[in-house]
């Protein structure tokens, strides 16, 4: 019997992104709230969005309002890393950086999670920014997508290629 196998990476799909984006820079425009604030929603990269606004109170109104919509399209906030708002001329900046893939060292601690409380006879392995988890049983493997969906680690998880 051949081994089952599956991997786990962290992604963001950037379609969702880029709708997350645009429905906040929509309701910001549109709000009575933000009217007259200069309030803004930016992509500027691949890996940062930048919010601005007049005032501090409405930059971080702004980031709420962002937060929502990425919830809303099944982005977790885990893949979101903020910075404190920042004058910058005459308005205020925040900085959010969107995380892709497994550090070295979140991955370690997966494979340890996996090897002391999963069961035994699954291997996993690190592939670079991914990590495969192979066993002879799927039943097993469904075991480990449950605890690793259970733990807390610092970024979101996805379970692909499962065959």
């Amino acid at each position: 019997m051949a081994n089952s196998s599956f991997d786990i990476v962290s992604e963001l799909n950037s379609a969702e992104l880029d709708n997350a984006i645009n429905q906040a820079s929509k309701e910001v425009s549109t709000r009575f709230d933000f009217r007259g604030t200069g309030a803004k929603i930016e992509r500027s990269g691949d890996e940062t969005v930048t919010l601005t606004a007049e005032t501090e109170d409405r930059v971080r109104a702004t980031l709420d309002v962002f937060k929502d919509k990425l919830v809303k399209r099944g982005i977790s906030l885990k893949a979101l890393d903020t910075d404190e708002p920042r004058p910058s001329g005459k308005t205020y900046k925040i900085d959010c950086t969107l995380k892709q893939g497994i550090a070295q060292d979140v991955a370690k601690k997966i494979n340890k999670t996996i090897r002391d409380e999963g069961p035994k006879g699954v291997q996993a392995q690190i592939q670079g920014e991914q990590i495969r988890v192979t066993s002879k049983k799927r039943d097993d493997l469904q075991e480990i997508i449950k605890l690793l969906k259970d733990a807390d680690f610092d970024v979101p998880l996805q379970f692909t290629n499962y065959r």
